[in-house]
């Protein structure tokens, strides 16, 4: 009788253990998020990194005025795949934020940091997700380091004058005359009800928005000789555009494969920004979705699927 019992035990763990395995091949573990720090070019770089060493990389470069807690939720839904890297410039989010009479904050040079930090990761191929900023920093890499490149996500991040509409108009005059006064009429852009409006127009349903993030970047806006950086920017986006036909032929010489997932309603980078990517890159997938400027705090739930399965099927040979 007590053997029965002993075998009727043994027997009912290893079918709890069986049980328990395949809950964890149902319900894959949920991926470690890293944050690190690395010295570059004298400042401390914070970055978010997560995922096995031995997978394919995904770069996530973020825009203004966030940094990469743009990414906090998007990490996740890709780290159990791929090995994610996601850094704040300098004066962003939790990057160290030197004045800016000291340091060049010029999307060159970020470019040049962000290159840096990712050698010394060994991160020597990527996938690149572009957003606003994003874009002429992650391009500006692809220019440095064409073969790199696996692919490209593309969200609301621009390279082709078409997508520079009226928005861009004050900026576009401090780009032709630095004046003071030019300058300061863009303080209007780094102002608490811009930050907001960023992330709420175009979006139907503003509840789907967390208030967390316009808080968060606006409490770093502010901090001393944050403005200043950010109008160094302001000014030093107009050598991006002088950069979209090297950026257009690296486009049609390398033809990464290409995803562009771009909030439509967007009135910063609009849709007249998404469609010329067509012309370079006949064979990109374009999904114009129901939204604004940030459209992955509002389409988690829609552009989270559709990285994973292009990403499956454009990465699985690298």
């Amino acid at each position: 009788m007590t053997d029965l019992i002993v075998t009727a035990l043994l027997s009912a763990s290893a079918l709890a253990i069986q049980a328990a395995a395949s809950r964890r091949l149902a319900h894959p573990a949920i991926p470690v998020i890293h944050h690190r720090t690395a010295t570059i070019d004298g400042v401390d770089v914070f970055y978010r990194e997560a995922g096995s060493a031995d997978t394919p990389v995904v770069v996530l470069l973020h825009g203004f005025p966030t940094s990469s807690h743009m990414f906090r939720n998007l990490i996740p839904l890709l780290a159990d795949r791929y090995r994610v890297i996601a850094p704040d410039y300098p004066g962003f989010g939790e990057s160290d934020a030197p004045d800016h009479k000291t340091f060049a904050y010029t999307f060159a040079h970020f470019a040049d940091i962000v290159d840096e930090l990712l050698g010394r990761l060994g991160a020597t191929r990527y996938a690149l997700y572009v957003m606003d900023y994003g874009a002429p920093v992650g391009y500006r890499l692809a220019l440095k380091h064409p073969e790199r490149v696996t692919a490209l996500v593309v969200q609301n991040g621009n390279a082709y004058k078409e997508g520079l509409l009226a928005f861009w108009d004050p900026i576009k005059a401090y780009w032709a005359d630095d004046s003071k006064a030019n300058r300061e009429a863009l303080s209007v852009l780094v102002a608490p009800d811009t930050t907001r409006f960023q992330y709420v127009d175009g979006v139907a349903d503003v509840s789907r928005i967390d208030p967390d993030n316009w808080r968060h970047d606006q409490a770093l806006l502010d901090r001393p000789g944050n403005k200043d950086i950010q109008l160094d920017l302001f000014r030093d986006y107009g050598t991006n555009v002088p950069l979209y036909p090297a950026f257009q032929a690296f486009f049609r010489a390398h033809q990464p494969p290409t995803l562009i997932v771009w909030g439509r309603n967007d009135t910063i980078f609009p849709a007249e920004g998404a469609h010329p990517y067509l012309r370079d890159l006949p064979d990109a997938e374009i999904h114009l979705l129901d939204t604004g400027h940030f459209a992955l705090e509002d389409k988690l739930d829609v552009i989270a699927p559709l990285m994973r399965d292009f990403l499956d099927r454009s990465l699985s040979s690298h």
